[in-house]
């Protein structure tokens, strides 16, 4: 009895559900043009809330050298898009990486996947709010903001906010009900956000080309002393570091980019690809001119508000209007505000729909407890996922601080770009990964993935079989062996790579200087990863059509792999102990319900993957 639960709980690990797959007729819409893809991938990229967090990252972290952090984030961008959109063509359906996950890696890959994304909407909605909050309070002089820090900073724990944010919780919970009673984004409400939102950089740049100065660039601690000495600036002054463009250092741009990066969003546009009716050139150019504009965009207003304000004196929580303010433009500044505060509307509703779809979606597919996944027939609207969505996002929206908030979005997203990137650097090397529903009724009902491999005829595997074949593969297919072999190479090599990220994000500088003991370790690490990844490379890959491959497999996925786990390492403590309690309670929630059910033989009708798209 203990056996069969043990062989259940492993196969239900990674059982795969099947996808049934959808006729072009079905889809009922025009094919995509990769101008289409292009004007998606823009309005996911230029989202309103990185116009708040461009004063944070400025004035702690990484002063006018923010512009730097926005190119490290766009070439890191392209690596993470080209792996989700290979991981997408596993499946020929639009949705999340969650969904992809479920279908193409098993059900407990899913459910960490889903886990993350769920943590980055909340912090990203909860984020939204509070950028809200701080624009709304900026028209009105900071009076709120003010009231509130007297009154409750001093009785408020150190790991919390200043104060907590009322004026968040109401937006939350204004929106959540206009959600339960059926609201909805209206293509009409997305196209005028758009173009508010377009208005925001171009107006910007111009007002930096007029009242830049490029000393702003140059500034010295005899220029700090003299800005700041006497000053009747209504809030603190930032450190100035070293001065000049980069003054806070590599250690600056490389923090700056791990939380700059969850803002370059390619989710949209290449989950939409599937109706392009060329996806192989449409993903790559699409992908590579979204991220371009997204990119001159960001950069050009970091650039114009480092060249307008002095970095040390940007305003944290609401810069472009104090911006103005502080070089005598105090219309524009009520007008930035304005179009900000509709602007941020719009992404609030976005990233809390998204949210609770994807509550409603793991929740249908026995993930989440399955009463979220109810619909409402009167309104229509899945209310449980929405009220506990809201009820999470004005949490933390009142209670925890932006940077915060933002740092947990990256905690949040970034293991799950990792997991995508691992998956596609095993999948292309596995037999027959992906069976659609139709060719698993053929066999008469579905199977598992293991109980799929029993069935079909393989070699006895060696030790000595095994070792010939890590340079000299038995077959020009993959086989079993040739797909254990990737597997223990790849899980080797997230382990190698994540020793050198530890070691180069905290001991840089004695890296890069020849300290004998870990300059050693460090190519050491780097001639395994080396040797490691020549083995990949010389098993062979899946020849199953892609309507999208990555190039220069299996390299680009490292790379990839590599950056993010850099990125992750610049994530402070506290972000992790916080993202480490999200994932413990996951693992509550996966453990005593989602395995339990499935042991104590509850059979629940299991809705097929294709109800289950999400949006990111």
């Amino acid at each position: 009895m203990l056996r069969q639960y043990v062989r259940q709980f492993r196969q239900g690990l990674v059982r795969k559900w099947p996808l049934e797959p959808r006729e072009e007729s079905e889809s009922g819409r025009a094919p995509l043009s990769t101008l289409d893809l292009v004007t998606l991938g823009v309005c996911r990229t230029l989202g309103a809330g990185v116009y708040v967090l461009i004063g944070v990252i400025t004035l702690l972290i990484a002063g006018p050298a923010i512009v730097i952090c926005f190119l490290v984030v766009a070439l890191c961008s392209v690596l993470s898009g080209l792996c989700y959109a290979e991981f997408w063509s596993y499946v020929p359906r639009s949705g999340s990486a969650y969904l992809y996950s479920i279908i193409a890696m098993g059900k407990l890959c899913a459910f960490i996947i889903g886990w993350n994304i769920l943590l980055y909407l909340v912090a990203a909605a909860s984020c939204v709010t509070r950028a809200w909050s701080y624009a709304f309070d900026s028209l009105i002089g900071n009076h709120i903001s003010k009231a509130l820090d007297r009154t409750f900073s001093p009785h408020m724990p150190s790991f919390l906010a200043p104060y907590p944010d009322f004026i968040a919780l109401g937006l939350v919970l204004l929106m959540t009900g206009l959600l339960v009673l059926g609201a909805r984004v209206t293509t009409l409400i997305i196209k005028v956000s758009t173009g508010l939102n377009l208005f925001v950089p171009i107006f910007m740049i111009l007002s930096g080309f007029i009242k830049g100065d490029l000393h702003n660039w140059q500034l010295t601690e005899q220029d700090y002393k003299s800005n700041t000495s006497g000053s009747s600036s209504t809030f603190r002054v930032g450190p100035l570091g070293s001065g000049g463009f980069v003054p806070f250092g590599f250690e600056g741009i490389v923090q700056g980019a791990a939380i700059l990066f969850i803002y370059f969003g390619v989710h949209g546009m290449v989950t939409a690809a599937k109706e392009a009716p060329n996806p192989q050139r449409s993903i790559s150019l699409s992908l590579l001119v979204s991220i371009f504009i997204g990119f001159l965009a960001y950069s050009g207003v970091s650039a114009a508000l480092t060249l307008m304000v002095p970095y040390y004196r940007i305003y944290p929580y609401s810069p472009l209007p104090q911006a103005f303010l502080q070089v005598g433009w105090g219309p524009a500044g009520y007008v930035v505000a304005l179009v900000l505060l509709c602007t941020l509307s719009y992404s609030f509703l976005c990233a809390v729909l998204s949210m609770f779809e994807l509550t409603r979606a793991m929740a249908a597919d026995g993930l989440l407890f399955r009463a979220l996944a109810q619909i409402h027939t009167r309104t229509g609207t899945a209310i449980m996922a929405i009220l506990a969505s809201g009820t999470l996002t004005g949490l933390t929206a009142t209670l925890l601080r932006i940077l915060d908030l933002v740092k947990l979005m990256s905690a949040g997203i970034l293991p799950a770009y990792t997991l995508v990137a691992v998956s596609i650097l095993v999948l292309r090397y596995q037999p027959d990964q992906i069976l659609s529903k139709r060719e698993k009724t053929k066999e008469g009902n579905e199977i598992s993935d293991h109980e799929a491999s029993l069935s079909e005829p393989v070699p006895e595997a060696g030790p000595l079989r095994i070792l010939k074949s890590l340079w000299f593969p038995t077959s020009t297919t993959p086989n079993q062996i040739s797909g254990q072999i990737v597997y223990g190479c790849a899980s080797l090599l997230v382990l190698l790579l994540s020793i050198l990220s530890l070691i180069l994000a905290q001991w840089p500088r004695r890296v890069f200087s020849g300290d004998p003991g870990l300059t050693t370790v460090a190519v050491l690490l780097l001639l395994l990863i080396t040797g490691v990844t020549v083995i990949i490379w010389r098993q062979p890959q899946d020849p199953t059509y892609l309507t999208f491959r990555v190039p220069a497999l299996p390299v680009l996925p490292l790379v990839s792999i590599f950056v993010n786990i850099y990125l992750m390492m610049q994530i402070t403590s506290g972000t992790w102990i916080l993202f480490g309690i999200w994932m413990a309670i996951g693992s509550v929630i996966y453990i005593g319900y989602e395995i339990r059910h499935r042991l104590a033989g509850n059979k629940h009708q299991q809705p097929s993957a294709s109800t289950t798209q999400t949006p990111d």
